[in-house]
Order: C-alpha cells, then sequence, then structure tokens
C-alpha cells in the first residue's frame, strides 16, 4: 500500500479511529528512531572507550624518554612525530564522538563526560 492510499483510507477513519493510528504511528517512529539511536550510541561509545594500542603508547614513551635524555637520533626524531601525529589522530576521533553524543543526549560534553566518569586524557 502506498502513501496515497494511506492518507485516502485515513481520510475514512472517524476521529476517535484516527486519533489511535497517529498515536500508533508517533509510537512506532518512535521506536524506530529509538532503535537507530542505540546502534549509533554504541558506535560512539566503541570510539570512546578505544584505547591507544600498547604498543604504539610503549614505542611513543621510549622515543620521549630518549628526546628527553637528549639521545634521539633523526630517525627516532621523525618516528616520534609520526607516533605523536596517530595519538593526535585518535585522540581527535575521541572527541569528535564524544561531541556528537552529547550532542544526541542533549548534555554539554562535560556533563557526558561526568555521565561516563571519564577524565581528560594526557598522553605526556
Amino acid at each position: 500500500m502506498g502513501v496515497d492510499e494511506l492518507i485516502e483510507a485515513a481520510n475514512q477513519l472517524d476521529e476517535r479511529d484516527l486519533d489511535r493510528v497517529l498515536q500508533q504511528l508517533v509510537a512506532l517512529r518512535t521506536q524506530r528512531k529509538a532503535s537507530v539511536l542505540a546502534v549509533e550510541e554504541v558506535q560512539l561509545l566503541d570510539i570512546i572507550n578505544q584505547a591507544i594500542p600498547a604498543t604504539l603508547q610503549t614505542q611513543y614513551q621510549h622515543l620521549r624518554a630518549k628526546r628527553e635524555n637528549e639521545s634521539l637520533n633523526s630517525q627516532e626524531h621523525s618516528q616520534l612525530i609520526e607516533l605523536s601525529k596517530q595519538i593526535e589522530q585518535l585522540g581527535a576521533e575521541r572527541l569528535e564522538a564524544l561531541a556528537t553524543l552529547a550532542q544526541l543526549r542533549l548534555v554539554s560534553l562535560s556533563e557526558l563526560m561526568s555521565q561516563l566518569g571519564l577524565e581528560p586524557v594526557t598522553y605526556g
């Protein structure tokens, strides 16, 4: 049945039945929207809760220590810059996911972080 046919059929209903159909349509729409939102929230939470891979974190910390000890060669310096970019990208993706989830939940970013028990992340 097409939309035009549904509207024509609805036009034949009395007020009480039309109200009942409208309530059921609103409930159906809300259910579908909630299902989509739930899936999107799960995807965002996966990004938010994704940790920096241990190998990446270990390499980064090792090279930072070498830089602080002034024993970093040029190749290691380039590698440190690349690792920093990767970590920065992960942080940006996490922040974007947090902001999107805050918008979905109609709360501020700081309120969302509080709700999730999250502290600002530092990588240094």
